[in-house]
């Protein structure tokens, strides 16, 4: 009797754990098959992390307002700074898979991959991409006072004096632009790491920096106010906003091209035709009329791919800032 009642007992936990492991996987399975993502009393938590008011943020605000408008659900923008973009990204990477829980990332994170070997999580592995949005280029600038007029002049000049070039922290984009082009040029210019953009800029503005790899909306409205002089962009085609300073190709060294994107990413579990549908409805919102002149005013050039196209972007940068960082020997901060 007893062992008939072990049995059964056992039958029926067997049963019971079946049954929460379709229940946990329920939602995904309904979603891969029928495809009607999102469910309309969801709430999308769009995980920006960094501090609110930089370039990923306004995008994501945008982005995650047309959303809502669209799909007619909440989407709430969760700004989690801290350890260099990492914090929010692992928080979206150990999310549930239920496409409700999203990242916004940067060229930041495709350069985390080799600066935090030991992170907690694996971004390609614990992660998908969903949509690549826009870019920002890099632009180099000296106070308008700088005895380097050009960027052919600071290629001389690094070479031949002490020169130094501040950032908004170690490892991210103005440093990293930093290594590529004393890589290129086979210099040494010295990085001064400060905690943000804007100190950075103040203390370029002041003197005590030689130069600075700037992203766009930091430093534009410094070049526009005579503050600063733009010695080149670091992109294939001349900034609508700068008419006038030539792209780094024109000024002489054409292999220093960076942007500073930012794109879309998910819990790797979300089922592929959510994340299909996520990613074509992103790129449907950046081609609206008038939305990319809206951007580029905020330092954007749009530049809409979906997961298909995202993915082998994200990887070649991965794989390019990999070289840059162990060829410089640059450490988190």
């Amino acid at each position: 009797m007893r062992s008939m009642q072990r049995r059964e007992l056992l039958r029926h936990a067997a049963t019971v754990s079946a049954m929460g492991a379709m229940g946990g996987l329920a939602p995904a399975m309904g979603w891969a098959q029928a495809a009607d993502y999102p469910r309309p009393d969801a709430t999308l938590r769009y995980v920006v992390p960094f501090p609110a008011g930089g370039l990923t943020d306004v995008m994501a605000r945008q982005i995650g307002q047309q959303l809502g408008e669209r799909w007619k659900v909440s989407v709430l923008v969760d700004n989690r700074p801290g350890g260099n973009g990492q914090i929010g990204a692992d928080l979206v990477a150990k999310a549930p898979p239920d496409g409700n829980t999203l990242l916004a990332i940067t060229l930041t994170h495709a350069a985390n991959v080799t600066l935090f070997p030991k992170s907690p999580f694996n971004f390609q592995k614990d992660l998908r991409p969903v949509a690549l949005m826009a870019g920002s280029p890099m632009l180099i600038v000296v106070p308008a006072a700088s005895p380097i007029r050009d960027l052919k002049d600071l290629m001389a000049q690094s070479k031949t004096r002490k020169l130094n070039a501040g950032s908004s922290g170690s490892g991210t984009p103005p440093h990293l632009t930093l290594a590529l082009f004393n890589e290129l040029n086979k210099s040494a210019i010295q990085h001064v790491p400060y905690k943000g953009g804007a100190p950075c800029m103040t203390d370029l503005i002041g003197g005590q920096l030689d130069v600075v790899f700037s992203n766009i909306p930091e430093s534009i409205p410094h070049v526009k106010g005579g503050k600063l002089r733009a010695l080149a962009i670091a992109s294939k085609v001349r900034y609508p906003l700068l008419p006038d300073v030539p792209t780094t190709a024109e000024a002489g060294m054409p292999t220093l091209q960076v942007e500073n994107w930012t794109g879309m990413m998910a819990p790797a579990g979300m089922p592929d035709a959510a994340v299909q549908k996520l990613g074509a409805e992103v790129v449907k919102i950046l081609a609206q009329p008038g939305l990319d002149e809206r951007m580029r005013q905020q330092g954007f050039v749009i530049d809409a791919r979906g997961p298909e196209r995202f993915a082998p972007f994200l990887t070649e940068a991965i794989a390019r800032w990999a070289h840059v960082i162990k060829a410089a020997d640059i450490q988190p901060g």
